[in-house]
């Protein structure tokens, strides 16, 4: 300790001023303490625990961890914002909800709503009948382009012919009124003409014809029915 005084005769005053040096104690001055220490400044707990409360609360330790938690704040301050695993974020956002109606369109499909087969393929008839009555919706069995619209009392009578790509094709025959041109893009809810029995006919129906590169083919085997 130092001893400083100063005096002032003229005031009748004397000022003394003292400095005292603080003597750092043992218990401070270890970061790892030997149990002596250990049982002169802690009273409950078991040893280990009574080290690592000596070690976090010792002065030099809470400097160390404050100093590094400062920096990291400091370092992340300076970062940009995607850098952390977020983009900035955007506000008066307007999500709005629209509602687009779902529509599907069938790639194959029968021709008439109500499927009755009165004669099936056959060699000698490389086609299907297919039962109805006069006025009947037909449609093409697939999407395609009318290559061939024919008239006529015999034969086939009133008939369309479909393309469809891939050498595939579809006749309908025996109608009593056609809807559709040569040269039309047609799709599965086209109407192309009505079932009547027109050409050589015996009754209402609506004779079917599918052929692939040409060669007739069972239309049953490519329809869904």
């Amino acid at each position: 300790m130092r001893k400083l005084i100063i005096g002032l005769p003229k005031y009748r005053l004397t000022v003394q001023y003292k400095i005292s040096k603080r003597r750092r104690s043992s218990v401070d001055e270890a970061i790892f303490p030997t149990p002596s220490i250990l049982r002169r400044k802690y009273r409950v707990g078991n040893y280990v625990a009574r080290f690592f409360r000596h070690v976090f609360e010792h002065k030099r330790i809470k400097r160390m961890l404050g100093a590094n938690i400062a920096f990291m704040l400091i370092a992340t301050s300076f970062m940009p914002v995607n850098t952390l695993g977020s983009g900035p974020i955007e506000e008066n956002t307007v999500i709005s909800e629209s509602q687009t109606p779902l529509t599907t369109k069938q790639a194959i499909q029968n021709p008439v709503e109500k499927m009755i087969i009165s004669q099936g393929y056959k060699f000698y008839h490389p086609a299907i009948d297919i039962d109805g009555i006069t006025g009947d919706r037909i449609e093409p069995i697939k999407a395609g382009k009318v290559i061939n619209v024919a008239y006529s009392k015999f034969a086939y009578g009133n008939s369309v012919i479909v393309d469809h790509g891939n050498n595939l094709t579809s006749l309908y025959a025996h109608l009593s009124k056609i809807d559709v041109k040569e040269g039309q893009i047609v799709d599965t809810d086209t109407k192309i003409g009505e079932m009547g029995a027109t050409g050589r006919s015996f009754g209402d129906h609506l004779h079917l014809e599918v052929r692939d590169h040409g060669i007739p083919i069972n239309p049953l085997s490519v329809l869904p029915l």
